[in-house]
């Protein structure tokens, strides 16, 4: 528990973190998946259901966001009897705390012994059922502006040999599907592309939808040639550079990776697929 508190410490404070929400401009990644966790919470759009809410606050808390821990231990504590757990909540509380958020630490109860965490939500997966995503039910309630982005990306999608439920599963992890997003390393628009992979695949217009949505499904396409297929590496590729899965010969150990495949691969509901592939 230490040592997870001091790299989330130290993450949260880094120059252009996703530090806490309540001082700092959350990334977009960050933004995203807090939106979705609220959806599955409140059941905005879809079906609403508490586990699932939990896995994207455990996303969110991967990046260093105090507020998705707050979110998980707020849940653990208030939502449904049968997903409540005081200790395992309290501990959520005092990593968010720790983490700068005020009100997590106002709700923390000194008097009630904190849980041991060993890794950043591994006891939490499953919790409250199973915690499948309803992409349709979700896009169906996002802006009319977000819904012709998801009908944008699903249009052009299979020129690029592209398929669209990962493209749309991509730029809802990446930017919610927000044209506008910039991220703390400067990743622009609704793929969140680098300037580095903006000139690669030729956009000269990252804040353009159709450029931006290009130039990802571009890179989409090249990294399934270079993985010859794995969805699992493509994922994992996108989030932390090809270099990277090839230096690790497959997704790499990094907490917010390895959230992100799983992410991906729920949106898309191309699990079973990525399954059937060879890492």
């Amino acid at each position: 528990m230490k040592r997870l508190i001091q790299t989330l410490l130290l993450l949260a404070f880094m120059p252009g973190s996703s530090a806490q929400a309540e001082t700092y401009l959350e990334a977009p990644r960050v933004v995203a998946a807090l939106a979705q966790g609220l959806a599955a919470e409140r059941g905005i759009g879809i079906r609403q259901n508490s586990g699932l809410a939990i896995e994207l606050y455990c996303d969110a808390g991967s990046m260093g966001s105090s507020e998705g821990f707050f979110r998980i231990g707020r849940l653990l504590l208030k939502g449904p009897p049968k997903l409540r757990n005081p200790r395992l909540a309290n501990a959520y509380l005092a990593l968010a705390a720790r983490l700068g958020h005020q009100k997590a630490r106002m709700l923390h109860d000194p008097l009630v012994k904190n849980a041991n965490i060993d890794l950043i939500c591994s006891n939490l997966h499953g919790q409250g059922g199973q915690p499948k995503f309803d992409i349709e039910g979700y896009i169906a309630g996002l802006s009319p502006a977000r819904r012709n982005l998801a009908a944008l990306i699903r249009k052009i999608a299979p020129h690029y040999g592209v398929d669209a439920r990962l493209a749309l599963a991509i730029a809802l992890a990446e930017s919610n599907l927000d044209a506008n997003a910039v991220s703390p390393k400067n990743a622009q628009g609704v793929m969140q592309l680098i300037p580095d992979t903006q000139e690669r695949f030729g956009v000269e217009k990252p804040f353009d939808p159709e450029q931006n949505i290009k130039g990802g499904l571009a890179y989409l396409k090249w990294l399934q040639n270079r993985f010859d297929g794995n969805l699992k590496l493509v994922a994992a590729a996108y989030n932390a550079g090809e270099g990277n899965v090839d230096r690790y010969g497959g997704i790499p150990p990094f907490p917010e990776t390895q959230h992100y495949v799983r992410r991906v691969l729920n949106f898309s509901g191309m699990a079973s697929a990525a399954g059937r592939t060879r890492e």
